[in-house]
């Protein structure tokens, strides 16, 4: 495999990119059973898809973005729900062993990118690609060590990433590039903390506090332990930058069509291992001056804190011992609005927890239409189901529920206008899965897309360990790192699969 170093395909900068070619995979099958099954699936109303790049919709309205604005695309209905291959990424010499981080993907309208160690890659859509098929790489001086799901409406993100490749490396750098060529726009430093409960310079990669990114219009934002630096988007300069002063210090930050950041504080007094020795706040942020607009400090006792919408301002808190036991939403000057419970369980909640500080990166939790959308835990011992309900932001209160039926789960994704898009994963191939779009207003589902994958990529649907990204009338899947295989078992993987309708030509 050549995510390197060592081999160094993936270490240095790439040659100028040529038309990648075709491989002979493994065939899989994709699902044409798209009006047998309809009605197994639910086709509910009409449903009227909004425009592509670049509109979003507000109560039903339609406004134009600009390109430093976060995309918040609204999809077009395809053609025909059939399911084909639009994009296949997989390699076939992984080595006992062999470990790699694969983090960030996104999509636009030609390529798909995956960040894989020390690069960022580029791959064609309508491609059956392996490595050394690249449209482009973006080679970085040391590892990805954190990145943000948002994209610009010029198609263009951030990342961070070490000094360089060794392992005691600052995660001290942040590029802003180009989705569509693999440009960088810029590059820049910025400060490092050490680990813990106090200020000043990390001794190395280990104690650091562990950085993060997000972008909000026209800012690239850089949440540090010791502070927040912002950078303009046009041309990287620093925009401002603040300093986490008293016991509290800046962790994370959720962007998108606000900038809200996450604090956490200590204190000192309390024993270290009782509840009231961490709080946390959030902070909403002027993204063009830095100026703090209001604080909201959550209750004592609250164990994490992170930032599923920063506007509408939703928060999901951790109370108990283990997960997600309350959503919360804010109103315009940061005062409590509402309280969601997740009744111990019934209801789930996701937020990212792996090696990348994310604050608003939870997959499983969207917010729209005046709504925080959630999936139930899943019920039935030899038939899987559950359902997506949704909370109204303003009373807290449940409005429309959807089942998935006996045999099935769902998943919601992201909102696409007024609308739900969420997957449907089906057990043992029976039926064929697909992505179906949830009215708030009607509570009906319509399909969007029926597919079916291969059986060595059914746990890429599962949020926990890969990437789900819906764009342009498409849907990837994509891991977050990939294993070599044991002694004896296949050297072959599926990295990331994209699904597009049929009549897509």
């Amino acid at each position: 495999m050549s995510f390197g170093p060592p081999p160094p395909m993936y270490a240095q900068p790439a040659p100028p990119a040529q038309p990648p070619r075709q491989k002979h995979r493994p065939k899989w099958p994709l699902a044409l059973l798209a009006l047998v099954l309809a009605a197994a699936l639910g086709t509910g109303g009409r449903l009227l898809w909004g425009a592509g790049d670049g509109t979003k919709t507000t109560n039903g309205a339609a406004t134009r973005q600009g390109p430093l604005d976060i995309r918040e695309t609204v999809e077009k209905k395809p053609a025909s729900p059939t399911g084909k291959m639009a994009f296949r990424f997989s390699v076939d010499d992984l080595s006992p062993g062999e470990h790699y981080q694969m983090p960030g993907m996104w999509a636009t309208d030609k390529i798909i990118a995956k960040g894989i160690n020390k690069t960022v890659v580029g791959l064609r859509i309508g491609t059956d690609a392996a490595p050394g098929d690249e449209r482009w790489k973006l080679p970085l001086d040391g590892p990805i060590c954190g990145y943000t799901r948002h994209v610009t409406n010029d198609h263009r993100t951030a990342v961070l990433f070490r000094a360089n490749d060794r392992g005691n490396a600052f995660c001290n750098h942040v590029a802003f590039f180009d989705l569509d060529d693999g440009r960088e726009i810029w590059d820049a430093d910025f400060p490092d903390s050490e680990l813990g409960d106090g200020h000043g310079m990390a001794t190395g990669g280990d104690t650091q506090d562990t950085p993060s990114v997000t972008l909000v219009h026209g800012t690239v934002v850089v949440t540090w332990g010791g502070g927040t630096d912002a950078y303009r988007m046009k041309d990287g300069t620093r925009a401002w930058e603040t300093t986490s002063a008293g016991s509290c210090q800046d962790m994370g930050a959720a962007g998108g069509g606000a900038l809200l950041v996450r604090q956490q504080c200590w204190n000192d007094k309390a024993p270290a291992d009782s509840t009231d020795a961490t709080t946390y706040k959030a902070r909403k942020v002027d993204p063009a001056t830095g100026k703090v607009l209001w604080t909201y400090s959550a209750a004592k006792g609250i164990r994490d804190l992170n930032i599923p919408s920063a506007e509408p301002p939703v928060l999901a808190v951790q109370a108990g011992g283990i997960g997600i036991s309350e959503m919360l939403s804010l109103d315009t000057s940061g005062k409590p609005r509402a309280v969601v419970r997740l009744q111990n369980g019934t209801y789930v909640g996701e937020c990212s927890y792996d090696d990348f500080l994310t604050a608003d990166d939870c997959p499983t939790i969207a917010v729209g239409d005046g709504q925080v959308f959630l999936r139930s835990k899943d019920s039935g011992e030899l038939i899987n189901s559950n359902w997506i309900i949704g909370f109204d932001l303003a009373t807290g209160k449940t409005t429309k529920k959807y089942d998935s039926g006996p045999g099935s789960l769902l998943y919601p994704v992201r909102m696409s206008g007024g609308r739900l898009l969420a997957v449907r994963v089906t057990d043992q191939h029976v039926m064929p899965s697909g992505l179906v779009s949830l009215d708030p207003r009607t509570g009906t589902e319509t399909p969007y897309l029926y597919f079916d994958l291969p059986q060595e990529a059914d746990l890429m649907t599962m949020t926990d360990y890969n990437d789900i990204v819906v764009q342009d009338g498409r849907v990837f899947f994509g891991v977050k790192k990939v294993d070599g295989p044991a002694k004896g078992q296949p050297r072959w993987v599926y990295l990331v699969l994209g699904i597009e309708s049929m009549a897509v030509k």
